[in-house]
C-alpha cells in the first residue's frame, strides 16, 4: 500500500538508465492535470459515478499509462499504473478499437476480462470511453460506478460522460505537445491523485481576544463578536460582556481559564456554551465554543495578557465527543486507508493507543489484521462503495465485527465484540480487548461476509498475467509490474542461468552499477541467489543484519529486507528472483508460501518464453533469408518494398513480395501465406522460389499462378496462401494481371487520382487443386504508380478494411511520387505506429515512366 513502493516507470532492462520525469513535468503550464483534472471531476460528477481515471499513450505508444485519478485511492490501482496497450483489459480495448466500453457490473467485467477480475475482484461498474486529439486516439477516459447503482446501458453512460470528454479533448489539443510535428499526447510519470470536491460544510469561525487577566478587559475583533453573538456597540471591553453571553453553568469554564494562563502559561481547550441569536422567540438555545491562548508580557500597565482564539465548535467537537460516548469502537480512514481518527472505545477494542492508529495502516499497527484478507476488505468497500462487513478473530480467542461505511474521500469504520461464525464452538467473554459485560454474543446488526484468500489472490494475479506474456522481456516485464506492487517490495532483479553461470535479466530500483560485480558469477559462488537456486529452497532475511550474518561481507545497499526465490522448472534451473524491501519486512507463512508458489509460475513462464524466442529467432533468420535483399533495376521502372512483422504472438509472417525479370518483361509479386510460424515462413520461402521458377521459364501469368496452385496443394502444407501476380510490359505500360484470394491492387493516376483496381479473381492457393484463375489486361500511364499490398496494411483492429483502403487512396493522392522510398515510407507509417498489429504488412511499389516534374495541384514535389 505504500507509494513509495516501485512506481511504474521502475521496471527497466538491465543496463538502461531511469527515465526522466516523462511529460507534464517540465513545469506548472506543462502539467497534465492542469489539463485533465476538471474536467475528469467533471464527467465522475455528470454520470453521478464516484471515481474517475485518464490513462494517456506512453512516449514509445507500447502502454497506457494512468495519469490523473480520482474518487479512487491511487494505491488501490498500482498494478495498473501502466497497462500494455495489446493487453487483455477494458482500457486497451477501448483505447484499441477506438469505441466506448461499458461494464455494467462484476459478472460482466469478468466475463470479457478475466485477468483484470483477477486483480480487482470487486463489485462496480465502469465505462471507458476513447479521448481523441487531432483524431488520433491518445487516451481513455474511465469512470466508475457502484454496480447497484451505475446506468442501465453504455449508451446512457457514454452521454453523460460526453460534454466532460470534449472538454477534456480540447484542452489537450491546446497544449504545445498537441501541435504538428511534436512527439503527441504522450504521459510517462507517475499518476496524479486529484481530490474529489466535498459538499461545503459548515464553516468554522474563529475570532481573536486579547484578554488583560490583571484588569479583566478585553479586545475582541469581528469574528469574535460574531461567535459571542455581540454587536461591536455593546461591547465595553470588560470581561464582564463576555461572561453576559456564556451559559450560567459553564461560567466556571471560562474563569477557570484565567488559572490556567497564570499556572502554566496557556489554555488549551477550554469549552463553554454562548447563546445562540439564531433561536425563535423566548427559545434559549446555547452553542459550544473553544478557547485556546497564550500569555504574553502585556504594554504598559499590563504584565499579563492572554492572546487567545475563539472558536465556534459546533461541528467537530461535539461530534467527536458524541463519538466518544458509544459503547462500540469508531475509526475512519483516510482515501489512502491511513488512520484518521479513533475514538477511545475502538483503541480499547483493538487493544492499542490511539496514537499509533493515526498516520498509519491498521494491518501494519495490528499484528493480528496483517492477513491481506483484511486489507482485501477495505479494498472493496473502496471500489465498490458498497459497506463491507466481516468477522475477526482476536488473539485471545474473541471475535469482533467490523463494518466499513466507504466514501469517495476514505471510509468510516464500526467494530464492536461479536459471536464467533455459525458452527463454531462459543468464545469465552474475557477475551483481551473486550471488556466484559458486553453482549459478547450478539449479532452484528449486519450480515458478516466472509473474507477472501489473501495471499492466494496474489498467485491467481500473476498467473493470469503471465498467461499473457510471451517473450521473455514479456515475462520479465510481467513478474515487475506484478510483484513490486502486489508485494509492497522496492527492487527486483531476475538472473538465468546460462553455461553454470548467472546472468541478469532484468532489474529494477537498484543503484547504478550496483550489480554489476555479479554478472557472470559462477554456481559455486558464496550469494544467497546462488543458494537458494542451487539448494532450490527460498531465503527470506527480515533485516540486513540478518542477511550480513548469514554472508559475511556481502554488499548491501539501501534496502532492508531481502527474498532470494529459486526459479525451478519441470526440475530443471531456471534462475533467481531477488526481491528487496526498503524498510524492515515480516515475511508471514501466507506471504512466504505466496512467493514460493509464485516463483515456479514464473520459471515456468520463464522456460516457455525463452524457447519461444529461440524458435522465433529461426524464423526470423528464415524470413530474413527468403525475403529479396535488393531488387533488380529495370529500365523505365522504379520498384522499392518494405515488410513490417506483427505484434501479435511470433513476429514473424508468411507475406513476401518479388520483382523478377522474364523474357516476356517484369513480374511484380506478392503474397501472403496463412499464419505466423516457422512453418508459414517455410512455406512462403517454397512458395516464392515456385513463382520465380515458373516466371523465369517465361510461362505466361495464368498459367504461373495455376501451377503454384497445385503445387501447394501437393506440398500438403495444411494451409493457403493468397497471391497478386502482375506481368508489366516496362515499353508498352501494357500488364496482365491474377489474383488468387488476394487484395485488389491500388493504382495512383498522374493526376493523383487514387482507385481501386476492379480486378477478377480466383480462390486462395491451395484450396481447390484443379482451381481456373482469370487473367485481367490493363494499361498503365507514364506517371502512374502501383501499389500491391497484403491485408495488414489496410486491416486495424476495431476498423473496416474499407476504410483502411480509403486511408491508403488519402495517403496516395497527397505525397508526391518523385520519390517510391519516401511514398512508400508514408503507406507503412500508419502500420508501424500502431502497437496492437495482429496481422504483418508487405508493400510492393512500382511507379512507370519518369518521375513526374511537379506533384497533383496543391501538392509540392519532395525536396
Amino acid at each position: 500500500m505504500d507509494e513509495a513502493a516501485a512506481g511504474p516507470d521502475g521496471a527497466r532492462p538491465a543496463g538502461a538508465r531511469a527515465r526522466d520525469g516523462g511529460a507534464g513535468r517540465a513545469g506548472d503550464a506543462a502539467r497534465f492535470e492542469d489539463a485533465l483534472a476538471d474536467p475528469l471531476i467533471a464527467a465522475v460528477r455528470a454520470a453521478r459515478g464516484y471515481g474517475g481515471l485518464v490513462y494517456l499513450c506512453s512516449r514509445d505508444r507500447r502502454s497506457l499509462v494512468l495519469t490523473v485519478v480520482t474518487g479512487v485511492p491511487r494505491s488501490l490501482l498500482k498494478a495498473w499504473w501502466r497497462v500494455p496497450v495489446g493487453g487483455a483489459l477494458p482500457m486497451a480495448e477501448a483505447y484499441r478499437a477506438g469505441e466506448s466500453l461499458w461494464l455494467p457490473d462484476e459478472r460482466a467485467t469478468m466475463v470479457r476480462f478475466p485477468q483484470f477480475t483477477a486483480a480487482l475482484p470487486y463489485s462496480f461498474a465502469s465505462v471507458h470511453q476513447p479521448v481523441r486529439v487531432g483524431g488520433e486516439t491518445v487516451g481513455v477516459l474511465v469512470v466508475l460506478w457502484p454496480a447497484a447503482r451505475g446506468p442501465e446501458d453504455g449508451e446512457a453512460a457514454g452521454a453523460a460522460l460526453r460534454a466532460a470528454r470534449r472538454d477534456m479533448e480540447e484542452r489537450l489539443a491546446r497544449r504545445p505537445d498537441a501541435a504538428a510535428g511534436a512527439p503527441g499526447v504522450t504521459y510517462d510519470a507517475e499518476p496524479v491523485s486529484v481530490r474529489f470536491p466535498t459538499p461545503v460544510a459548515r464553516a468554522v469561525r474563529v475570532g481573536l481576544i486579547e484578554w488583560d487577566l490583571d484588569s479583566g478587559l478585553c479586545s475582541v475583533d469581528d469574528e469574535a463578536l460574531a461567535v459571542l453573538g455581540l454587536r461591536r456597540a455593546d461591547f465595553g471591553g470588560a470581561l464582564a460582556d463576555i461572561e453576559s453571553r456564556v451559559s450560567p453553568d459553564d461560567l466556571h469554564e471560562l474563569r477557570a481559564s484565567r488559572q490556567d494562563a497564570l499556572a502554566s502559561g496557556q489554555v488549551r481547550a477550554r469549552h463553554f456554551r454562548v447563546l445562540d441569536e439564531s433561536a425563535q422567540g423566548d427559545e434559549v438555545r446555547y452553542r459550544p465554543v473553544e478557547l485556546w491562548g497564550h500569555l504574553v508580557r502585556g504594554g504598559a500597565g499590563s504584565e499579563h495578557l492572554l492572546v487567545a482564539a475563539l472558536v465556534d465548535a459546533a461541528g467537530g467537537v461535539t461530534a467527536a465527543e458524541a463519538a466518544e460516548r458509544l459503547p462500540d469502537g469508531l475509526f475512519s480512514l483516510d482515501q489512502d486507508g491511513r488512520g484518521i481518527y479513533a475514538n477511545r472505545r475502538c483503541a480499547e477494542l483493538l487493544g492499542c493507543e490511539r496514537e499509533q492508529l493515526l498516520g498509519r495502516y491498521p494491518w501494519d499497527v495490528i499484528t493480528w489484521l496483517r492477513d491481506p484478507a483484511y486489507e482485501d476488505r477495505y479494498r472493496a468497500a473502496m471500489l465498490s462503495q458498497e459497506p463491507v462487513s466481516f468477522l475477526v478473530r482476536h488473539p485471545a480467542d474473541g471475535w469482533l465485527g467490523f463494518v466499513l461505511y466507504p466514501g469517495v474521500h476514505g471510509l468510516t469504520g464500526r467494530v464492536f465484540p461479536a459471536g464467533p461464525p455459525t458452527g463454531d464452538e462459543p468464545v469465552r467473554t474475557a477475551a483481551a480487548g473486550v471488556v466484559p459485560g458486553t453482549a459478547v454474543g450478539a449479532p452484528p446488526p449486519e450480515p458478516i461476509a466472509a473474507p477472501r484468500a489473501g495471499a492466494l489472490y496474489h498467485v491467481v494475479q500473476m498467473a493470469s498475467a503471465l498467461t499473457e506474456a510471451v517473450t521473455v522481456k514479456d515475462v520479465c516485464r510481467a513478474v515487475s509490474e506484478q510483484l513490486l506492487p502486489a508485494f509492497g517490495a522496492d527492487q527486483l532483479a531476475l538472473y538465468t542461468v546460462r553455461d553454470g553461470r548467472m546472468y541478469l535479466l532484468w532489474e529494477s530500483g537498484y543503484p547504478e552499477g550496483f550489480l554489476v560485480p555479479f554478472e557472470g558469477v559462477g554456481l559455486d559462488t558464496r550469494l544467497p541467489g546462488v543458494h537458494a537456486l542451487t539448494t532450490r529452497l527460498p531465503l527470506f532475511f527480515e533485516s540486513p543484519e540478518d542477511l550480513s550474518g548469514a554472508y559475511p561481507g556481502i554488499a548491501l545497499d539501501r534496502m532492508s529486507a531481502w527474498s532470494f526465490l529459486p526459479l525451478v522448472a519441470s526440475g530443471h534451473p531456471v534462475g533467481s528472483c531477488i526481491l528487496g524491501w526498503g524498510a524492515r519486512h515480516r515475511f508471514t507463512p501466507d506471504e512466504r508460501s505466496a512467493l514460493t508458489a509464485l516463483s515456479g509460475l514464473v520459471a515456468q513462464a520463464l522456460e516457455r518464453a525463452r524457447l519461444y524466442d529461440a524458435e522465433s529467432a529461426v524464423a526470423r533468420g528464415l524470413q530474413e533469408g527468403l525475403l529479396p535483399h535488393r531488387l533488380p533495376v529495370i529500365e523505365g521502372l522504379r520498384t522499392t518494398g518494405r515488410y513490417l512483422p506483427g505484434t501479435q504472438g511470433m513476429a514473424i509472417g508468411g507475406d513476401w513480395y518479388d520483382v523478377i525479370r522474364t523474357g516476356r518483361g517484369v513480374a511484380l509479386v506478392i503474397g501472403d501465406v496463412e499464419g505466423h510460424s516457422v512453418g508459414a515462413a517455410a512455406v512462403m520461402g517454397q512458395l516464392r522460389s515456385a513463382v520465380h521458377a515458373f516466371a523465369a521459364s517465361e510461362r505466361p501469368p495464368q498459367e504461373v499462378i495455376t501451377h503454384t496452385n497445385r503445387l501447394l496443394a501437393e506440398l500438403d502444407a495444411d494451409t493457403c496462401a493468397t497471391c497478386c501476380y502482375v506481368e508489366l510490359d516496362p515499353g508498352s505500360g501494357r500488364a496482365l494481371v491474377v489474383r488468387a484470394g488476394h487484395p485488389p491492387p491500388l493504382l495512383r493516376h498522374p493526376d493523383g487520382r487514387a482507385e481501386t483496381l476492379d480486378l477478377a479473381g480466383g480462390v486462395m492457393l491451395g484450396v481447390q487443386p484443379d482451381a481456373v484463375y482469370p487473367v485481367t489486361a490493363l494499361t498503365l500511364e507514364p506517371g502512374s504508380v502501383l501499389v500491391l499490398y497484403t491485408d495488414g496494411l489496410v486491416e486495424h483492429p476495431g476498423s473496416d478494411i474499407e476504410a483502411g483502403i480509403q486511408e491508403v487512396h488519402r495517403c496516395l493522392a497527397q505525397t508526391p511520387t518523385d520519390s517510391v522510398e519516401h511514398l512508400a515510407d508514408q503507406l507503412i507509417r500508419a502500420a508501424r505506429r500502431t502497437p496492437d498489429r495482429p496481422d504483418d504488412v508487405a508493400l510492393l511499389l512500382t511507379a512507370y515512366g519518369r518521375p513526374p516534374a511537379a506533384g497533383p495541384p496543391g501538392v509540392p514535389p519532395s525536396g
